[in-house]
């Protein structure tokens, strides 16, 4: 696995060289576009808006759009020089409960491992939040950009999640969530019902990309010359609330006995 940074946990005086992982994979199927008689990959090029023609990549530089259609421009050198990029380490600034932060909060994670000079204190940072119950929030320079970010403990390694920023998050204003509604006791108490039904302990392993599958499914089926087959979905009934709530419950409560029954048979 080939790191994307190298920095170090700086803990008040403490210092930890560390390098960072990606810590997810994306498996989402990827398309290329082809064109359609010949199926030769379509490549894209660099064009100027001005001048029509095609630029070298050495060429181009980065420019930053302070008013509509005007930009200034900033080289390498310039973003080189600055004092933050110079700065590699994640600066933990205080420790919080992980309840408090909202989800929403989080982009992209990353695990955190140390250079074997740093092994130690990395442990006794480990075992320190650890025993807190609590996780770190931090700062960081990735990639040119300063991220807020949360440091907390996954399978004895430190993982690293970027944040978004406050001012990037949205505030949600729908007008329709204004309307109001009247909600019955009995849509309230079987919606409950439902609830308690559905209620599990999360268990990831248990879900798949569903649609990931069936794209592959296809694509192998391309490949060896078969004939499609592509399952059309039932068509949709109409209920009323009450209806589909007393509908859904019921429909769980037979899949609850019959797992049972299931579980029951395979402890005879």
């Amino acid at each position: 696995m080939q790191s994307v940074w190298r920095g170090a946990i700086s803990f008040g005086l403490v210092s930890i060289p560390v390098r960072l992982y990606v810590a997810v994979q994306e498996k989402s199927m990827r398309f290329h576009h082809l064109h359609g008689a010949d199926k030769g990959r379509i490549r894209y090029q660099r064009v100027c808006s001005v001048c029509g023609e095609d630029v070298p990549f050495d060429d181009i530089v980065k420019g930053y759009e302070y008013e509509k259609d005007r930009h200034v421009v900033f080289t390498d050198d310039d973003l080189q020089q600055s004092p933050v990029e110079a700065f590699r380490a994640i600066d933990i600034v205080n420790f919080v409960s992980l309840q408090e932060i909202d989800p929403i909060y989080f982009d992209r994670s990353y695990y955190v491992v140390p250079e074997p000079t740093g092994l130690k204190a990395y442990r006794l940072l480990e075992q320190t939040l650890a025993e807190s119950g609590r996780i770190a929030i931090a700062k960081v320079i990735l990639f040119r950009k300063e991220h807020l970010a949360a440091l907390r403990i996954r399978e004895g390694t430190f993982l690293l999640e970027t944040m978004y920023w406050p001012d990037e998050i949205r505030t949600p204003q729908f007008d329709v969530l204004k309307r109001p509604v009247e909600l019955r006791k009995q849509e309230v108490a079987l919606a409950g019902n439902l609830t308690e039904l559905l209620t599990d302990r999360f268990d990831p392993t248990q879900f798949v990309d569903g649609t990931r599958q069936r794209l592959e499914e296809l694509a192998r089926a391309k490949v060896e010359g078969e004939e499609l087959v592509v399952p059309t979905a039932p068509p949709g009934q109409v209920r009323g609330l009450m209806e589909a709530l007393r509908a859904s419950v019921e429909a769980e409560k037979q899949k609850s006995g019959k797992e049972s029954k299931a579980k029951a048979t395979r402890r005879r």
